[in-house]
């Protein structure tokens, strides 16, 4: 094999284990982010609260965003903004979407939690982010999240920011037993 040969057999491996190692990269990610609550994601399923005594000694400030992504004529606003909590408490807060447009639209909303290592310690047990939503045309709907902040989150953290935005969903709606159409995704 000549010199030049070499070089290109060396230059497309090199380039066939980039593109591999480009590819398998967001997999490997998000399993990392998974495994150590880093970048604040949050969970996307129901978790199950802890029993426990509560932690009436301190509060955490839980404070809630919400923000609306390109494409939707919607709104969702948090009807409380922050609330102090006990770790290991229940609580229950209240959103409302809002469709401003002139046919019916399904979303998401997508959480993410601040500081990073919060998301370790955060319990939703009813959230409207499980599942995608589908509002008519002027349609308002309130819904509840249910959560519970781990009794040994660490002292250091006396604020949680959780994050929520809207982004539409798109594909076919989900047709329901009746032959209208409903709400799509995982309901």
């Amino acid at each position: 094999m000549t010199p030049v040969q070499r070089t290109v057999t060396k230059t497309l491996v090199a380039l066939v284990a980039m593109v591999g190692f480009t590819i398998a990269l967001v997999p490997l990610y998000d399993v990392f982010c998974q495994l150590t609550g880093l970048n604040g994601r949050a969970a996307s399923e129901p978790r199950v609260f802890t029993s426990g005594e509560v932690d009436e000694s301190r509060y955490v400030t839980v404070q809630f965003i919400t923000r609306k992504g390109n494409g939707l004529p919607w709104r969702l606003e948090a009807l409380d903004r922050q609330v102090r909590v006990h770790p290991g408490q229940a609580y229950e807060v209240n959103f409302v979407f809002t469709n401003f447009g002139k046919s019916a639209y399904r979303g998401r909303a997508v959480p993410s939690v601040s500081p990073g290592e919060a998301s370790l310690y955060l319990r939703k047990v009813t959230c409207f982010c499980f599942q995608e939503q589908r509002l008519e045309a002027g349609e308002r709907l309130q819904l509840p999240m249910v959560f519970q902040l781990a009794r040994d989150i660490p002292e250091s953290v006396h604020t949680v920011t959780l994050a929520y935005t809207l982004y539409p969903m798109t594909g076919p709606l989900a047709v329901i037993e009746d032959g209208t159409t409903g709400q799509g995704g995982d309901a």
